[in-house]
């Protein structure tokens, strides 16, 4: 009954990108501005065809980096959000078993195995995000967002996919990619992942930005802010991150307080308005209390 569905490991196809610059520029084109240890990882995950893990701090664009490779190459993005407990019937595939007992109470003339071969057809298979990922005929992005929350069971579901490009389904037999997509990893540190993935993957590392990126990605990113405003903004920030804070300000964090501070027409802070506005940027209330005090002044105590 089981068959192979596609033969060969899969092609590479031609490369989507000419250079490093290119991919520096086309990102830039479509709001993500990446820099050369950036850039230099993606044009490598395509011209080598493996996978890409990006560990860093929360909001510092590890997720928005997949969205704009597949905004740039104009590939379909297919995303495979992780969650402790998630398991291969929700990243994988599995049977529509409610479609099935329908179709056996309809043919309950039928033997077991004329059944079992109708059942465990393409009819009832609910492809998931991975499953998704390797039968699709057009360029794909794949992004398994937040890795390093699923268990290692999981974990080495993907080894399969990451190794092979390829899926063994029992009722089917082995459903093998035509293309490699694109993949994307991505990981906060809440646990150590396994070397056997690490070896399979390209790694970058993706920290808050220096002042003149995140100055550069606030002008983009955030409509209507003036240069002078948006590098206060940066200043402030990058200032509030040398805090002992809970949680340091992510970039998507900083992008929000700035469009807050546009929206109030706010053209250059001071204290008062920083101090107001803090809980755009800090998500705890010792942060807010610290930052606070530090923008005033007043050392905060320990």
């Amino acid at each position: 009954m089981t068959q192979e569905i596609t033969s060969g490991f899969p092609m590479a196809g031609a490369p989507r990108f000419e250079s490093i610059d290119a991919v520096r520029q086309g990102l830039a084109g479509v709001d993500y501005l990446a820099d050369e240890g950036i850039s230099g990882v993606v044009y490598l995950a395509d011209r080598l065809a493996k996978p890409v893990l990006v560990e860093g701090p929360a909001g510092t664009g590890k997720t928005e980096l997949a969205k704009s490779v597949a905004r740039l190459t104009g590939s379909r993005l297919i995303r495979l959000q992780c969650y402790e407990g998630l398991d291969e019937s929700k990243a994988l595939y599995e049977w529509n078993y409610k479609k099935q007992l329908l179709r056996i109470q309809a043919d309950a003339g039928q033997s077991w195995e004329q059944l079992e071969e109708d059942i465990f057809s393409e009819e009832f298979l609910l492809p998931r995000p991975l499953l998704e990922a390797i039968r699709s005929p057009e360029p794909v992005v794949l992004l398994v967002d937040e890795v390093d929350r699923v268990e290692l069971e999981t974990e080495a579901l993907l080894l399969e996919i990451l190794s092979e490009y390829q899926v063994s389904i029992p009722e089917l037999g082995t459903v093998r990619a035509t293309q490699i997509p694109l993949v994307f990893l991505t990981s906060n540190n809440t646990r150590e992942l396994s070397e056997a993935l690490k070896r399979r993957c390209l790694y970058l590392h993706i920290d808050y930005p220096q002042l003149e990126r995140e100055r550069a990605i606030i002008e983009t990113r955030v409509p209507g802010i003036s240069k002078a405003l948006a590098d206060q903004v940066a200043r402030i920030v990058r200032s509030i991150r040398t805090l002992d804070l809970k949680k340091d300000p992510s970039v998507s964090e900083t992008l929000d307080w700035a469009r807050t501070l546009v929206v109030l027409g706010v053209e250059s802070i001071d204290v008062e308005q920083a101090r107001d506005t803090l809980h755009i940027l800090l998500k705890y209330q010792t942060d807010i209390e610290r930052a606070s005090k530090e923008l005033s002044g007043v050392q905060a105590p320990d």
